[in-house]
């Protein structure tokens, strides 16, 4: 499947960008620093806009994958790397974090989304529709809560994917369909559009820091799972040699 530098790209600045993010996370946890990830809209605000990145540039991917006729066989290649990396980082996050582990974060929210986007391919405009229907529910389930108060097994951890919640579980990582899945469709829908009408866009000349990105973003997957070990790995030396 040919692949675009500009997709890449997007993907790298994704990853550079959350690098720095857990950088200082880890700082954090070190007590280098003193910020609360947790409540602090200058921190929640940018792992919104990190997890926003890559689910688009992952909506994108899929328009790319269509677009070029990727086959089931090939797709699930993939699946299966996305979803056993998210098995991984439950256990990793299970070590490092035992009340507060890793259930459904972005790999397993991405794993479950690119099922649903795959079948959803050719659904054109609807894709747009589907996408603001995602994520108007965030909004709207905390009034359903407060009106039907039978809802509150929505809360229960084994519902807590769905995303119908009225109170954010106790987890480091949390990304459920409602509303990330509209953000994904989203990409999809903003890929297919692009491919149809601007194809050239995705074939621009991105220069060399460009390139050094898109090199990055081809191996997201598995910078994902390495950087954090090393980070940790990093600060826990420096920490030893005080």
């Amino acid at each position: 499947m040919r692949r675009f530098d500009l997709l890449d790209a997007l993907r790298g600045i994704a990853i550079v960008w959350m690098t720095l993010f857990h950088f200082c996370f880890d700082l954090n946890y070190f007590g280098y620093l003193k910020q609360d990830f947790y409540a602090d809209p200058f921190w929640t605000w940018q792992r919104n806009a990190i997890v926003s990145l890559f689910l688009l540039t992952a909506g994108l991917g899929q328009a790319v994958a269509a677009q070029q006729k990727q086959d089931w066989s090939r797709f699930w290649r993939r699946w299966v790397q996305v979803a056993g990396s998210a098995l991984l980082v439950s256990v990793g996050s299970w070590v490092m974090y035992p009340h507060s582990f890793i259930y459904f974060g972005v790999l397993h929210g991405m794993a479950v989304m690119l099922l649903i986007v795959r079948l959803t391919v050719g659904w054109g405009r609807w894709l747009w529709l589907l996408g603001v229907v995602a994520i108007a529910f965030k909004f709207i389930a905390p009034w359903g809560h407060a009106a039907w108060p039978e809802l509150d097994f929505l809360n229960e951890r084994l519902f807590n994917p769905i995303g119908l919640i009225s109170r954010k579980p106790v987890t480091e990582d949390y990304v459920p369909l409602v509303p990330w899945l509209g953000v994904m469709l989203w990409g999809m829908a903003g890929g297919t559009w692009m491919l149809n009408q601007h194809p050239r866009w995705l074939a621009l000349n991105i220069g060399v820091i460009g390139r050094c990105l898109a090199w990055l973003g081809r191996w997201s997957l598995l910078y994902y799972l390495l950087h954090q070990p090393v980070l940790m790995g990093l600060l826990t030396a420096a920490s030893a040699l005080k």
